[in-house]
């Protein structure tokens, strides 16, 4: 193995080295200059955010265990660039509460670490390196979720995290160890030729599917999400539906178009089945919410409902929907946790009720958490119309025309929800409305920039011409 080989991580090796110098900051700085850490964070992931969009050659190493090529390399940077905007969210919460208590570089050390871990899992090339990566991007986060110990609500969905993510790494590894019984690999590579239609196949891919569903949020492995949401801090919470649940529907996509192909009558009518579960629980709880951290939490759930409809496909434009979704799914949901923060951090108000007449005291923001809302509603000519119409389009072209009508129905009930919002924030008058507020640098740039997102990947249009150029790059 050659020095060159080794630049197949660039990725990877950027982040750690990151984490290195925040851990070195941390050890040899004193009270007063920890406030530059934030700063620092910052800077040092954009400049390898803007790197991650440089060409990188495809390639594997350590055997086969890391792989990577075009498609997942852009998928991390998206993961990245949407980490860079959560940190920007952030940084006047961290600055202000954080650093008091001397915890600032402990986050953020925690949310890179757990980045590492995304980029590891999606890049795996066998289920070795697959657990290590989940595991990686699990824990971190277990200590992000519990991170407010003073608040009851804070530890007990940190409990509940722990106590969840141990029984899906638990079964997924149980299901790793089924399959191994019947294939005598690891390795992606030739797994598909040596892997049988047998009865300990199929219950091995279903104890690992279960697992990896409970990272997804996938009915019915959906019950901790809303209690752990709620009970997380906001940018946390931010996290566990956008960053680590894209990193774990694209392994699955991998998994599922590669590995267990072989298995396909099985998982294609698994997935239809979920994915019809998933989109009616998501969408039906979300209209009973008034938290609105509970509210994007069943959200979230609906909207992974929608992206199994990709998965049905097995090709080329399924794959290419899939990636082009999440990301437009990323900025969505950035966009509406960082409303949902900037309001917290100067009203501690997290009801829908509470945003009530917001437009006439803080009309920007409210203009931003309508467009971030209908993104995810996909209302036409934002990005999540077209990554909605994408889906529909690849299922479509299988023949899925029922599975398509009910996901219709899931966007049209999913709309009227999100209205409910909007409605609270237009048309509603409330003499105890929140006060006009101006928000800091950080949070502007990070809700400029996850707009920014949801304007351009759906108005430029070469953004997935090219996604669906390099998303045959793993298809047999």
């Amino acid at each position: 193995m050659n020095l060159e080989s080794f630049l197949l991580m660039r990725s990877e090796i950027g982040l750690l080295a990151i984490i290195v110098l925040l851990v070195v900051f941390e050890v040899f700085s004193n009270k007063k200059q920890k406030a530059a850490i934030i700063p620092a964070a910052l800077i040092l992931l954009g400049i390898n955010t803007i790197i991650g969009f440089l060409p990188l050659a495809s390639g594997e190493i350590f055997g086969g265990m890391f792989k990577t090529n075009a498609l997942l390399h852009l998928f991390k940077t998206i993961l990245s660039a949407g980490v860079l905007i959560l940190l920007l969210q952030s940084a006047d919460w961290l600055k202000e509460k954080v650093i008091a208590e001397n915890k600032a570089t402990e986050f953020i050390i925690l949310i890179l670490s757990s980045l590492l871990g995304a980029y590891y899992l999606i890049s795996a090339g066998d289920f070795l390196m697959f657990y290590i990566g989940l595991e990686l991007t699990t824990l971190p986060v277990a200590a992000l979720v519990a991170y407010e110990t003073f608040k009851q609500k804070s530890a007990e969905a940190g409990v509940k995290y722990i106590l969840s993510s141990a029984l899906a790494s638990g079964t997924a590894i149980f299901g790793i160890s089924l399959l191994y019984a019947t294939t005598g690999t690891l390795y992606f590579d030739g797994f598909s030729e040596v892997l049988t239609m047998s009865n300990l196949a199929i219950l091995g891919f279903i104890f690992f599917f279960s697992g990896l569903a409970f990272k997804i949020s996938l009915a019915p492995f959906h019950f901790w999400t809303a209690d752990v949401y709620e009970g997380a801090p906001i940018n946390v919470a931010s996290y566990l539906s956008v960053i680590s649940k894209g990193a774990a529907v694209v392994i699955l996509m991998i998994v599922l178009f590669t590995v267990f192909k072989p298995l396909m009558p099985v998982w294609i009518k698994i997935i239809y089945i979920i994915a019809i579960a998933t989109m009616f629980i998501g969408n039906l709880f979300a209209l009973r919410q008034e938290n609105m951290k509970r509210f994007l939490a069943y959200s979230s759930i609906a909207q992974a409902g929608f992206i199994l409809l990709g998965l049905l496909s097995v090709d080329q434009l399924g794959s290419a929907t899939v990636v082009y979704f999440v990301a437009v799914y990323i900025f969505s949901n950035l966009g509406a946790f960082g409303v949902v923060q900037a309001i917290a951090s100067v009203s501690d108000k997290e009801n829908i009720n509470d945003y009530e007449g917001l437009y006439r005291t803080n009309p920007k923001i409210s203009m931003i958490m309508m467009m971030a809302l209908f993104s995810l509603a996909g209302i036409p000519p934002l990005a999540g119309f077209f990554g909605k119409f994408f889906l529909y389009t690849a299922a479509a072209s299988k023949g899925y025309y029922v599975l398509v009508f009910i996901g219709v129905v899931n966007a049209t009930i999913s709309l009227y929800y999100y209205l409910l919002v909007v409605r609270a924030m237009f048309l509603r008058k409330n003499e105890d409305a929140i006060p006009y507020f101006k928000s800091k640098l950080y949070m502007k740039l990070g809700l400029i920039m996850a707009t920014i997102g949801i304007l351009v990947a759906g108005l430029y249009s070469p953004f997935y011409d090219y996604i669906f150029s390099i998303s045959n790059s793993f298809l047999n």
